[in-house]
């Protein structure tokens, strides 16, 4: 098992966006960084991912959610009417792939990137060192730290 952190602004997809209360599975789409395309690649069936809420005041975790597909093609890469498209990637040699994630839970109430820059066990999460990385691997301790915050 391994823990993960997708980052989106809540306007453009947000919790809301899964329709967690009917268990709903979504594709998420349109990761056009290498890094964060490769954590994606690493990504297993059954992983867990927190789902943060970037570009809101304050910026947090909202939610958990499963990976119930492993990397595949992202299809908007090809298709020069969607907002993801790249004109450089082609059917033969795509450079972009997604997974498909089903919510777990949503919190109790949010954890703030406030409220993780307090705690000292989570000094080195990569939210907090490079936070601009919309999928970053989070460790097994970082992660019973957050979860403990909103049991």
């Amino acid at each position: 098992m391994q823990y993960w952190l997708m980052k989106s602004e809540p306007d453009v997809y947000g919790w809301s966006h899964l329709n967690a209360e009917k268990n709903a599975t979504d594709h998420w789409d349109g990761v056009r960084n290498y890094a964060a395309r490769n954590h994606m690649r690493a990504m297993k069936e059954g992983d867990l991912c927190f789902f943060y809420h970037s570009r809101v005041n304050p910026p947090h975790i909202a939610g958990i959610v499963k990976v119930v597909r492993e990397a595949y093609v992202d299809p908007t890469q090809f298709d020069p009417e969607q907002k993801y498209y790249d004109p450089k990637s082609s059917k033969d040699n795509p450079r972009w792939d997604m997974v498909d994630i089903r919510a777990e839970r949503e919190l109790s109430s949010p954890v703030t990137i406030a409220e993780i820059k307090e705690i000292p066990a989570l000094k080195d999460m990569v939210l907090l060192n490079n936070s601009r990385l919309s999928v970053q691997p989070v460790t097994k301790e970082e992660w019973d730290v957050i979860v403990a915050l909103r049991p």
